[in-house]
């Protein structure tokens, strides 16, 4: 039966069990933990590049043009519809920096941006096309996010490796402005 419960109902699951057996709370926020502190920035990355170019233009047809509340641009709806591609990721990121797992953080910011980085110049004739600035701009933010949310949240910028720079060498002085703040 536990393995057909669907997430709301594990989760509710969960909370009773805990509520009925306080003892098990240690051993449970350590598998906790460790579910959501082990990120593979490859997998990331994989997941940004697949969310990304399994965009098509009718995700775009629908939101850009004229609507009942005005026009839409085109480039202004291709670039709501690629950050909304990579919000989850992003609040990925915030969420573990808000837990303070340092090494999951850095990794999906890195994820993020070697997605990003894959997908540039890619598809000029679909969604990206639109938006050809978009990849290199929300991996700035991607970068600065972390810098900024774990230095307000510890009072120390967490950053990328040094690794990542060489994943994305196009990249490599706009990501260490972003690490620097500036």
């Amino acid at each position: 039966m536990l393995t057909s419960l669907k997430p709301d109902e594990s989760a509710a699951f969960l909370r009773v069990l805990l509520e009925r057996h306080p003892e098990l709370r240690a051993e449970a926020e350590a598998v906790g933990k460790a579910a959501i502190a082990v990120v593979c920035a490859d997998e990331i990355a994989d997941e940004i590049e697949e969310a990304i170019l399994g965009l098509d233009l009718d995700d775009l047809d629908a939101r850009a043009g004229r609507h009942s509340w005005g026009y839409v641009e085109p480039g202004e709806a291709a670039w709501e519809i690629l950050q909304e591609a990579i919000d989850p990721f992003m609040q990925d990121m915030k969420r573990h920096v808000d837990l303070g797992f340092e090494a999951a953080a850095v990794a999906t910011c890195e994820g993020i941006v070697m997605g990003l980085y894959r997908v540039r110049g890619k598809e000029p004739d679909g969604i990206l096309g639109y938006a050809e600035d978009f990849p290199g701009e929300a991996a700035a933010n991607a970068v600065t996010a972390l810098a900024r949310e774990s230095a307000r949240r510890h009072r120390r910028r967490w950053t990328p490796s040094v690794s990542l720079l060489d994943a994305v060498p196009e990249w490599a002085a706009m990501v260490e402005r972003c690490i620097r703040g500036k």
